[in-house]
């Protein structure tokens, strides 16, 4: 192909959910009052992890991480598509559009990974009690960290550089809510088969062995589990992996489903489902999974209140 073809754009359109404009502003109020839900709730659970010192513990340190990594990655696409549901033209800079594939893509990985050491958090703790708070010591925690969002950020930098020096030869109308890797590839008027290996070895890195930790880390747990001779006990340990097995379960099970097998995954409507799943509801489900499922949680969220209505009869004196 000539080279006069293969042109850069400068913006790209967004063609969204949907046209009809009755269903935009309802999408539009739906997805805002999920978005402050998301923002509220995952704020609230790092604020009460702050303040009650019984929540100061390596499992909760990772769980502040992961309600951060939640709000941001929401906060990368929820605004900007809130914004097209009211405006006709919903156009993106290019530069734009890189920044916030380059912050989803990372953010998706960090949180994959986080969660891998959140099994293994698990892991330690149902399987080698005793030894738990030597084991996860505040510098190993920081190390794993530091890991998980070095490891999303370096990998996320990697594919929005490749995936962006590809030529557009014109093409650009993205389908899809936001510049999601896949979507944006199949612009491309070249062979895009070294981007989709380099996608393959990503999932591989980010995703199917980080989820292979996981499920090991749960072959342990759930087999010692079942070595504990009391009902009481089976339960008391079962009910410390609950939620981030619940979260585990929501969170790689659709990205599993769509990245493994990028030239044949599902379609574009399927796609745009599954962003927003990641985008709308993973975020606002997580912090109530944690508060509903977590005794610590609940019990810090009872003590947080009375204060408060301590606090609230004082000033009315």
């Amino acid at each position: 192909m000539g080279t006069e073809n293969q042109t850069w754009v400068r913006e790209f359109i967004l063609l969204g959910l949907s046209s009809d404009w009755d269903i935009q502003v309802s999408l539009f109020v739906l997805f805002s009052i999920t978005y402050m839900v998301t923002v509220l709730g995952n704020f609230l659970i790092v604020l009460l992890i702050r303040l009650d010192s019984r929540l100061h513990t390596p499992m909760y340190f990772f769980l502040t991480n992961l309600s951060l990594v939640d709000v941001s990655y929401a906060t990368t696409i929820v605004p900007q598509l809130l914004v097209h549901f009211l405006v006709e033209h919903k156009v993106i800079p290019l530069v734009s559009c890189a920044a916030q594939l380059f912050f989803s893509l990372g953010l998706g990985g960090i949180e994959f990974v986080l969660l891998a050491v959140m099994a293994y958090d698990r892991y330690v703790a149902v399987c080698d009690p005793l030894r738990y708070l030597v084991i996860m010591h505040g510098g190993l925690c920081t190390r794993l960290a530091i890991t998980s969002w070095v490891s999303g950020s370096v990998n996320s930098l990697m594919q929005t550089a490749i995936t962006f020096q590809l030529p557009m030869c014109s093409n650009k109308f993205i389908d899809h809510i936001s510049c999601e890797l896949l979507a944006v590839v199949r612009l491309a008027c070249v062979d895009t088969s070294s981007n989709e290996i380099a996608i393959m070895v990503s999932s591989i890195v980010l995703l199917m062995s980080p989820f292979c930790l996981v499920l090991l880390s749960y072959v342990k747990i759930i087999s010692t589990i079942l070595k504990i001779r009391s009902t009481e006990g089976r339960k008391k340990a079962f009910h410390t992996c609950a939620s981030h097995l619940t979260v585990v379960i929501l969170c790689y099970g659709m990205a599993i489903f769509i990245y493994i097998q990028p030239s044949s995954g599902p379609s574009g409507l399927q796609e745009k489902l599954i962003s927003l799943f990641y985008a709308i509801l993973t975020p606002m489900l997580n912090p109530m999974i944690y508060s509903l499922r977590n005794k610590e949680v609940k019990g810090a969220w009872q003590k947080l209140l009375v204060q408060l209505n301590g606090l609230t009869s004082k000033l009315g004196t």
